[in-house]
């Protein structure tokens, strides 16, 4: 008779369900949704900061004050992003890629721990469906231990950071309690770095010559004051590069880029669009452009580097230029978020 293995001390909590809940930006779902998605953008503190105020004005007219920038900033860029989205289908992908990975997370668990109750959510942070949304479900459902998982490998205070607070605003005003274990931060993983290199090599695939092939990782970028006030984002992205190379033994030239940059302050460099142009004009010709910091592909994969980049990159020289698809539910990226989930199931088990 085969002895049986002891219990899996993730398991011991099985009679009661466990939501792992995906943290993402989220995106318009229809062109009408745009301007609404900036609006809570630009009304986010974390990432839109507005100028200094005396410290008894920003306590009383802050909030108020974050709104009415917010909606005039998001009534004059509207249009120019409604075209934008408008281009590549008439909404954001983000959510359907991302409602992807989800089902693949939660099949995931089905078919390798069955025994582990687990319902897989979706947290968005500017649009549909909201924290506040997804909140109110788990109530619902009677849930109250939770595993907070950001769809961004690389912590920083403008991604992560901020769903974290717009968490633990919404927790305190629907007086809601949970058993929670968050995830800063997981761009060493070894499947993520993995399944990066797998969409790479999908990628070199479709260069006649993939030897000649430069690499730009691009990532979205940060204000240099985030930067200064210690936030491990830029680091962490140029680690993640160096370990994606590291796997591949460093087989060509790379560099890293930074995209998306908003308003007069400065941000980190360079910038993707002028790295673009100088790449073509010391004579790279196949270009091969990877979004680092993005787990799904949405407007600044699609658009941002897809359209705009391609267009910079043609006038620059470059005859061979791809844009990487995204993660999305690449197996060994929903792999890494399993790994990532049952470490912090055992966690939450054990406290």
């Amino acid at each position: 008779m085969t002895e049986q293995p002891p219990p899996d001390p993730r398991l011991e909590k099985a009679g009661e369900s466990i939501a792992i809940v995906l943290l993402q930006f989220g995106g318009p779902d229809s062109l009408d949704a745009v301007e609404p998605f900036l609006f809570n953008l630009f009304n986010d503190p974390d990432i839109f900061q507005l100028p200094l105020l005396k410290k008894e004005w920003a306590a009383r007219f802050g909030p108020r004050f974050q709104r009415f920038v917010a909606s005039k900033i998001s009534s004059r860029r509207a249009k120019v992003v409604r075209e934008k989205y408008h281009e590549i289908g008439g909404k954001s992908p983000i959510i359907e890629r991302t409602e992807e990975q989800r089902q693949a997370l939660q099949i995931y668990f089905e078919e390798h721990y069955p025994e582990i109750k687990t319902s897989v959510r979706i947290a968005a942070r500017y649009w549909n469906p909201l924290t506040a949304e997804t909140m109110q479900s788990l109530i619902r459902d009677g849930i109250s231990e939770v595993i907070l998982l950001p769809l961004y490998p690389q912590y920083s205070s403008v991604n992560a950071g901020s769903s974290f607070n717009e968490w633990d605003r919404q927790v305190k005003a629907l007086g809601a309690h949970f058993v929670e274990r968050r995830v800063r931060e997981y761009y060493k993983h070894p499947k993520y770095i993995a399944a990066i290199n797998a969409r790479v090599d999908e990628s070199l695939g479709a260069f006649e010559k993939p030897e000649k092939v430069f690499l730009l990782f691009s990532a979205h970028g940060t204000p240099l004051d985030v930067v200064k006030r210690g936030d491990p984002y830029s680091e962490q992205i140029r680690e993640t590069m160096e370990l994606v190379m590291s796997q591949r033994s460093r087989d060509k030239q790379y560099m890293l880029s930074f995209q998306s940059k908003v308003g007069p302050k400065k941000w980190l460099t360079p910038s993707t669009t002028a790295t673009i142009a100088e790449l073509g004009s010391i004579g790279i010709t196949d270009l091969l452009v990877i979004p680092i910091a993005f787990v799904s592909d949405h407007i600044e994969t699609l658009h941002e580097l897809g359209i705009e980049a391609r267009e910079t990159a043609e006038q620059a020289g470059i005859k061979n230029f791809q844009v990487m698809k995204g993660l999305n539910d690449h197996p060994l990226f929903i792999e890494c978020l399993a790994d990532i989930a049952l470490h912090e199931i055992h966690a939450l088990t054990h406290e």
